[in-house]
C-alpha cells in the first residue's frame, strides 16, 4: 500500500512534464561543457607577476586567479610570438605549422649562415583552427586583440573559425585599429578596448557555451601606459633582482584590470562556477630589444632621462637565463594559471610540463569535441594534470628556432628535469639538468655521454618527424657585417 494515491496524469500535466524532460536533455549538453576563457598577455615573462614570486609589479586579481585555481611552474611557448599564436590555432609545434619565426621574420643577410623562410606568410589555408573545432563542438567563439598569422582578410580570425573577431591592426596603445572597423574606442587605452569586446560578448552568448580568446597586445614594446600608474610605480621602492621598470609595471597593471574586469563580468552573469578562464603569455620577457633601441615609445618615451638603463630594459627574467627571442628558459617558460571552480582545487600548484600545444587537445576534451581529420595534434591534454591527477614526469617538449635573434639560430628539447640545446650553425650541442641548474649554465655533456645520445637521437627524430627547416651555408658571409639587420626578401 503506498502512503499516498497517485493521481492519475492528464493531457495537459504531461505535456508540461514532457516539455520540461525535453528542454533538460537539450540544455544538458551545455550544463556539462564549460565555457573557456583563454586571455593571453604579449610578451610577459616567466617571472614578471607576484604570483611566481615578483616583488615589484602589482596584480591583484591575478593574485586572486591564482588563490582560485592552479599555476604550472612548467609552462612553455616559443621563443616569439606568431610561432606561439599558430601553435594555439593549430595544435602542432611550429616547426611542423611552417611558421617558425614572428611574420615576416627576422633577417641578418651578411650571417655565417642564411636562414629558412616560412613557407607562407600567414596560418596554412589547409589548417582547421582551434576556433574551427571549438565552433564543430557547437561552442560561440570570439577572438578579441593581436592576432599575428596573417594580414589579408582571409587569414583573419573572423574567417578562421571565430564568429565575433576584432584584430588590432596597429596604432599603438592609445590610437588602436581594428578589422573591421570597431566603433567606440575613442580615447580609450587598447587593453580597455578589447576588454569590453570580450565583455559584450560573454553577455551575449551566456545562455550557450563560449570559447572566448582576448589576446592583449600588452606588454609588447614599444613600451607605453597611463600616466598616473606610471607615477605610483616611480614611486615604488625598487626591487634591487629586478628591473623595476615603472612604465612596464603599469602596462601589467593594465593586464591585470582586464583579468579582473572579465573575472567579475562572469561573476555577475552567474557563469563563473561553470567557466574555465586560463591565464598564458606568448613568450618569455624581453630583457632589451634585439636592436639595442630604446624601448619606450608614445607620451612613455621620456619617463626616463637620456642615458637611463631602463630606456633599454623592460625586464628581467633572472633567475631563468636569457629572454624572448631565446630557446633558453627565459624565453620560452612563461606564466599559465587555470581556475576552474567545479573541477581544479584552489591554491594548487602543479609540476606538469605543458606546452602552447596543449590548448588545442584540452579545450576538445572540456568540450566533447573531435580532432579535426588528417591533422596531427602534436599536444596532450592538460585535463589530468588540472584535476589533479598527474602528469608525464618525462614529457618532451622542443623548440626550434631557426633564426637570428638574441641568439644565433638554436633547437631544444626538454625531457624531464634535462635540456639539450643544438646550436644550428656550429652543430655543438649542450646539455643541462634543469632541476640543479635553472640557470642553464653548466654543460653537463661530457659527463652525462648516454643522456646526450639520447636526447640527440630524440630530437633528430623529431625534426625529421616535423619536417623542421635548417639554415644553410651563407656564400655572402661578411664578418665585418654580420650583426646588420635587413629586411626579410621573403616578407
Amino acid at each position: 500500500m503506498v502512503p499516498y494515491p497517485i493521481q492519475p496524469m492528464n493531457n495537459r500535466s504531461f505535456a508540461l512534464v514532457f516539455l520540461f524532460l525535453l528542454l533538460r536533455a537539450f540544455a544538458a549538453p551545455a550544463q556539462d561543457r564549460p565555457n573557456i576563457v583563454l586571455i593571453m598577455a604579449d610578451d610577459l615573462g616567466g617571472r614578471d607577476l607576484p604570483a611566481y614570486g615578483n616583488r615589484f609589479n602589482e596584480t591583484p586579481h591575478i593574485d586572486r586567479l591564482t588563490r582560485q585555481g592552479m599555476l604550472f611552474r612548467h609552462a612553455y611557448a616559443a621563443p616569439v610570438c606568431s610561432p606561439t599564436r599558430a601553435s594555439i590555432q593549430a595544435g602542432q609545434y611550429p616547426a611542423r605549422v611552417g611558421i617558425f619565426d614572428f611574420i615576416p621574420g627576422h633577417w641578418r643577410p651578411y650571417e655565417e649562415v642564411i636562414v629558412p623562410h616560412h613557407r607562407v606568410q600567414h596560418l596554412p589555408d589547409n589548417i582547421a583552427t582551434l576556433g574551427n573545432s571549438m565552433q564543430a563542438s557547437g561552442y560561440k567563439t570570439g577572438y578579441f586583440g593581436k592576432w599575428h598569422l596573417g594580414n589579408r582578410p582571409e587569414h583573419l580570425p573572423h574567417n578562421r573559425g571565430y564568429d565575433r573577431a576584432y584584430t588590432y591592426a596597429g596604432g599603438g596603445f592609445y590610437q588602436p585599429k581594428f578589422i573591421p572597423e570597431y566603433t567606440g574606442g575613442e580615447n580609450r587605452r587598447l587593453s580597455e578596448i578589447l576588454t569590453d569586446m570580450s565583455v559584450d560578448f560573454m553577455r551575449e552568448n551566456q545562455e550557450e557555451p563560449f570559447f572566448l580568446f582576448l589576446s592583449h597586445y600588452d606588454v609588447h614594446v614599444q613600451l607605453d601606459a597611463d600616466q598616473p600608474l606610471i607615477d605610483r610605480f616611480l614611486n615604488k621602492p625598487k626591487d634591487p633582482n629586478y628591473a623595476s621598470n615603472a612604465v612596464y609595471a603599469a602596462m601589467i597593471a593594465h593586464v591585470d584590470d582586464s583579468v579582473g574586469a572579465l573575472m567579475a563580468a562572469l561573476e555577475d552573469l552567474g557563469l563563473a562556477e561553470n567557466t574555465v578562464v586560463i591565464f598564458y603569455s606568448d613568450n618569455g620577457g624581453v630583457d632589451n630589444r634585439f636592436d639595442n633601441i630604446p624601448l619606450l615609445g608614445g607620451d612613455s618615451k621620456d619617463v626616463y632621462p637620456e642615458g637611463h638603463p631602463l630606456r633599454y630594459i623592460a625586464t628581467s627574467n633572472a633567475p631563468l637565463r636569457a629572454g624572448k627571442g631565446t630557446v633558453y628558459e627565459g624565453g620560452i617558460r612563461v606564466p599559465l594559471i587555470v581556475r576552474w571552480p567545479e573541477r581544479i582545487e584552489a591554491g594548487t600548484t602543479s609540476e606538469a610540463i605543458v606546452s602552447s600545444v596543449d590548448f588545442y587537445p584540452t579545450f576538445l576534451e572540456l568540450g566533447k569535441g573531435e580532432a579535426p581529420a588528417n591533422q596531427v595534434l602534436d599536444g596532450q591534454s592538460m585535463v589530468r594534470a588540472l584535476t589533479g591527477n598527474g602528469g608525464d614526469s618525462e614529457r618532451e617538449i622542443f623548440t626550434h628556432y631557426p633564426v637570428y635573434h638574441h641568439e644565433v639560430p638554436m633547437s631544444a628539447l626538454r625531457k624531464g628535469d634535462w635540456k639539450l640545446i643544438e646550436n644550428l650553425v656550429s652543430g655543438e650541442f649542450d646539455l643541462y639538468n634543469l632541476r640543479y641548474d635553472i640557470n642553464e649554465v653548466t654543460d653537463l655533456k661530457f659527463s652525462f655521454p648516454a643522456k646526450l645520445a639520447e636526447m640527440k637521437q630524440a630530437l633528430k627524430k623529431w625534426q625529421s618527424d616535423t619536417d623542421a627547416q635548417f639554415p644553410v651555408p651563407n656564400p655572402d658571409f661578411d664578418p665585418a657585417r654580420r650583426y646588420e639587420w635587413g629586411t626579410n626578401p621573403f616578407r
